[in-house]
């Protein structure tokens, strides 16, 4: 289905909130087992900046793996990541690049288990990440001779 990542309400039925970054179009593939999750686990702060959706700590690893496949296939290339995180980025075709990111979590609250929720986030990384960044401690402006 190819859904806003930023709008796992929509897939729930319900309409997203205007605090919301700027979405992307990717298709997220559905898999069996996987539900949105609005809450996104019960994090508020995190329902204003990405999609959720819940599965399996078991199963969490194998969703991730279908997403990756379908990204790529999309023209997102991950970029960065460790073993909870993956940033991916994708050219646009007038120049400079879009972002999302793909995290998972558990509730740090219970016992790691193979049938306990595992949650997956997918949020907008805003503006152009492609874009020339001025070294640290660099002004935003160049100052104006007195």
């Amino acid at each position: 289905m190819s859904v806003s990542i930023l709008m796992a309400a929509l897939l729930a039925g319900q309409a997203a909130t205007p605090t919301q970054a700027p979405a992307l179009d990717v298709d997220v593939p559905a898999v069996e087992g996987l539900a949105a999750d609005p809450t996104c686990g019960g994090r508020p702060a995190l329902t204003q900046l990405a999609s959720c959706f819940v599965t399996t700590q078991a199963a969490a690893a194998a969703v991730a793996d279908v997403w990756n496949a379908a990204f790529a296939a999309q023209g997102w290339n991950a970029a960065h990541g460790d073993d909870n995180r993956v940033v991916y980025v994708r050219r646009r075709e007038g120049g400079g690049c879009d972002a999302f990111q793909l995290q998972a979590f558990a509730d740090d609250r219970q016992v790691p288990a193979p049938a306990a929720p595992a949650y997956l986030a997918l949020g907008t990384i805003p503006g152009d990440i492609c874009a020339p960044q001025p070294p640290a401690g660099t002004p935003a402006t160049p100052a104006t001779p007195q």
